[in-house]
């Protein structure tokens, strides 16, 4: 697939339309979520004496930047849907970085570990390079980044208003790797179902030292 400048902002420009028309309905239905496990799959793997620096990339509302918080650590969200960006802002008192993922602007070696939790899916596969090279950049040496997509073979497109790239865990492999980093451990959610019902694939990858 070859998408031109002009159709990768509006695919940016109608995602991030989507979520803002519905930003109140997004936030009752996920504010209750339970994604411990990944907020602990990010954590374990980070080397070093807390507090953490930690980016909680495609924040939304800003659920799991409270839990940061609340964990200690300080943390640092981006979102490109001005109306999550406000709450997020709201909700945890975090600073609050108002960006799109195609246009990062990002202080290089900053943080300890990035936060991409259903977030990432929504970068063109063809543009998933670049965002990936601003991310490694973003991370100290030895820092970590935690990704959970929904998964599938490989397919992008249009679901009900909202792009979104389905990555099978050897296509996703590759997108990291070639960004250069180094897989620590993968698992599929929810916890203790049947791979036919575990849609989601958690990643956790580290930026090398040297």
């Amino acid at each position: 697939m070859d998408l031109t400048p002009d159709i990768l902002q509006r695919i940016e420009s109608d995602t991030i339309a989507y979520y803002e028309a519905r930003a109140a309905q997004f936030w009752q239905g996920t504010r209750d979520h339970d994604v411990s496990q990944n907020i602990r799959a990010l954590l374990s793997h980070i080397q070093g004496m807390a507090p953490f620096e930690i980016l909680d990339l495609g924040c939304g509302p800003g659920r799991d930047l409270k839990t940061f918080t609340l964990l200690g650590h300080r943390a640092t969200g981006l979102e490109g849907t001005p109306s999550f960006a406000a709450m997020a802002r709201e909700h945890s008192g975090c600073e609050v970085l108002e960006q799109s993922f195609l246009a990062l602007d990002l202080p290089a070696a900053r943080f300890d570990g990035i936060f991409a939790n259903a977030s990432l899916f929504h970068v063109p596969s063809q543009a998933l390079p670049q965002v990936l090279t601003h991310l490694h950049a973003a991370l100290r040496p030895g820092g970590v980044l935690f990704s959970s997509n929904p998964r599938g073979q490989g397919e992008e497109g249009w679901q009900a208003g909202r792009y979104g790239a389905y990555h099978e865990l050897a296509g996703w492999r590759a997108f990291m790797i070639g960004a250069g980093f180094v897989e620590l451990t993968h698992y599929y959610r929810p916890e203790g179902l049947p791979r036919d019902q575990q849609p989601w694939l958690a990643s956790v990858w580290r930026k090398p030292v040297a």
